[in-house]
């Protein structure tokens, strides 16, 4: 199964829902049981780089991702007991690279690059491990990926109180 998100799907957990100019389809998802293929356009939303609408893992055990084509990031962040960002770290996405997400972390996927973003994940997106609601209550994780000036920066989310600093892999 094929479902294209479209860009009403993600402007609630976009930085600036009304910036110029908008990926009308931002990203697909290719779904079958146990495994999913994201297929993220490259563009921005207006500064903002375009992403996946992203959810909290409640998985039990470890999610793996693994960057088949593009360049990109991936972002994950673990929250307190109210919701305010514990810690937030980016890992860098090229062809090949591998990524576990533990469970109670929440995750978005962006494409950095200039072409599709494809990454596979060992997701069941029927299962009731998933939840997006944390995420678009708050407009997004803690942090925005953005281009300033000809690179890529981090814009803070000020829907939350914290911002943990920012690890790297």
């Amino acid at each position: 199964m094929i479902i294209t998100k479209k860009y009403k799907d993600i402007k609630d957990v976009l930085m600036d829902p009304r910036a110029r100019p908008i990926i009308k389809e931002p990203y697909n998802l290719i779904v079958e049981k146990d495994q999913i293929i994201f297929v993220i356009s490259a563009g921005q939303n207006g500064v903002e780089y375009n992403k996946t609408e992203g959810y909290l893992s409640n998985y039990p055990g470890v999610q793996v991702y693994q960057c088949l084509y593009g360049q990109g990031v991936l972002l994950m962040q673990r929250n307190d007991t109210l919701g305010e960002a514990k810690e937030f770290k980016v890992v860098t996405l090229n062809p090949g690279r591998q990524v576990g997400i533990p469970a109670g972390w929440a995750m978005s996927l962006v494409n950095i690059g200039k072409a599709f973003l494809v990454v596979v994940g060992n997701i069941d997106l029927e299962s009731n491990n998933i939840d997006s609601k944390p995420i678009i209550t708050k407009k997004g994780l803690a942090y925005y990926i953005i281009e300033k000036k000809g690179e890529i920066g981090f814009e803070q989310n000020s829907h939350y109180k914290l911002h943990p600093q920012i690890t790297t892999e």
